[in-house]
């Protein structure tokens, strides 16, 4: 690392550069795509600190490693071991900062087409000075007055903004069905193959979801509990056998050509999931058996040591982070902000066409030894920067949302994330069912608004 990279990262952070995320041995980045990482591993970062608040157990390690801590919030006024710091208010606070900076930045960034304006340049650049003032926000979160007002207000905005969140992804994940058939299907004209190919997929996702309805109907059901897991497992599995029938039923063929099974089986796989998900979030049900009080309706590793729960909420955790970031950078771009639509006959639309990539292989930033970057936005944004904060915004609310338990924050913690309570359950049980509506509107909806759909 010598003085040009030092320089060239002092650029990216306190001036209008864009950034370059590494150093030179890595290949070029996309202005674009460096700006979105930049975003992304600002909101990592304090998705992580709000997991940390909610942590009893990073809170004793804080006590037991750090000298005089006690001492130490007592100076800063956070309370009696930092307890202002912790728990579902710090969590409500901190991320009401962090949506208030990414609605900042919606509202600033509207109307920008190209990255040659001081807004653009703004948003792309000064990464310094955005943390600092993402840091302010965060902290300016715990002198809001009437804390009790606040907390119960944010509350219902939140669960507004975390379910249309799930809309979103639930959206990006029935397009997505449909655009992947539609590759695999137009590599028909060229290859037979990918009809087999189409066919085993298929079939694939079809066993999977019928062994799904056989697994929860084994561990998930009772003969004299758990009714609503048989109502709803019922309701689920029909449900998906209707869309699927409605796939490849004549008149939906004739407007739709290209539908067939593939896309009902991905909805399946995932709606299964869903349910799964539902039911192990569900408050354990406990039934008298031989005398003894017994619980029922529940996978048996649930009984493990506490170590695996400890490896199970870890990678809950993860997983969680994963799909939150995969679906605000994937919902981001034109091609799947077009998606919204729901229109299935036209042409994806690519993010970056041949001939501008052709142009913005020349135009550079020589960093020294630092990363090279594309300018690849001269001309035209290749996402709209408004819908991409307000995706992030819209993200800060899950995240806040999900780390909290969603209405039933009393008494939770981190470690509790993959136990059971009857808001989740209802939430994931709600979004099987729009996500099966939306999919079954993308095949009707030809029918219904035919001049929408016109090639």
């Amino acid at each position: 690392v010598g003085p040009p990279c030092c320089v060239q990262s002092l650029a990216c952070c306190c001036g209008s550069a864009a950034c370059s995320c590494c150093c030179k041995c890595c290949p070029k980045i996309k202005q674009s795509t460096g700006t979105r990482i930049m975003y992304a591993f600002y909101f990592l970062l304090v998705t992580v600190l709000c997991v940390i608040m909610m942590s009893p157990t990073v809170e004793q390690a804080l006590k037991d490693n750090i000298p005089f801590y006690s001492e130490l919030c007592e100076k800063v006024n956070a309370g009696e071991n930092c307890k202002t710091l912790v728990g579902y208010s710090a969590v409500y606070k901190v991320c009401f900062g962090m949506a208030c900076f990414f609605l900042f930045f919606c509202i600033f960034t509207i109307r920008v087409n190209n990255s040659t304006g001081c807004r653009a340049a703004i948003h792309n650049g000064f990464w310094l000075l955005k943390f600092i003032v993402l840091v302010a926000c965060c902290a300016g979160g715990f002198f809001l007055p009437n804390e009790a007002t606040f907390l119960e207000v944010w509350r219902y905005i939140g669960a507004v903004g975390g379910f249309i969140f799930l809309l979103i992804q639930l959206m990006m994940l029935v397009e997505f069905a449909h655009r992947w058939n539609a590759n695999w299907y137009s590599g028909v004209k060229y290859n037979r193959l990918w009809y087999a190919a189409l066919a085993f997929v298929t079939l694939v996702l079809f066993s999977v979801g019928v062994g799904a309805v056989v697994f929860m109907g084994i561990f998930y059901t009772h003969p004299e509990a758990c009714l609503l897991n048989k109502i709803f497992l019922g309701i689920n599995g029909s449900l998906c056998l209707v869309v699927s029938l409605l796939a490849i039923s004549p008149f939906i063929q004739k407007l739709q050509p290209n539908s067939g099974l593939l896309q009902p089986g991905v909805i399946t796989v995932y709606v299964m999931y869903l349910t799964f998900s539902a039911f192990s979030s569900k408050p354990k049900e406990m039934l008298v058996i031989d005398g003894v009080n017994t619980t029922v309706c529940v996978f048996p590793f649930n009984s493990g040591s506490e170590s695996d729960k400890k490896i199970v909420t870890a990678l809950g955790t993860i997983i969680l982070f994963g799909c939150v970031l995969y679906s605000c950078l994937t919902s981001t771009t034109r091609r799947s902000s077009a998606a919204l639509r729901v229109c299935r006959n036209t042409e994806p639309e690519t993010e970056v066409n041949t001939q501008t990539h052709r142009v913005y292989e020349y135009d550079e930033e020589k960093t020294g030894s630092g990363q090279n970057v594309l300018y690849d936005e001269r001309e035209a944004t290749i996402y709209s920067y408004t819908y991409f904060h307000f995706v992030f915004f819209l993200g800060s609310l899950y995240v806040m949302m999900t780390v909290t338990n969603w209405f039933h924050y009393d008494d939770h913690k981190i470690e509790k994330l993959l136990d059971g309570s009857w808001s989740v359950f209802w939430i994931k049980m709600a979004s099987c069912w729009v996500c099966l509506i939306l999919y079954m509107w993308t095949l009707i909806a030809p029918m219904v608004c035919p001049k929408r759909f016109v090639a």
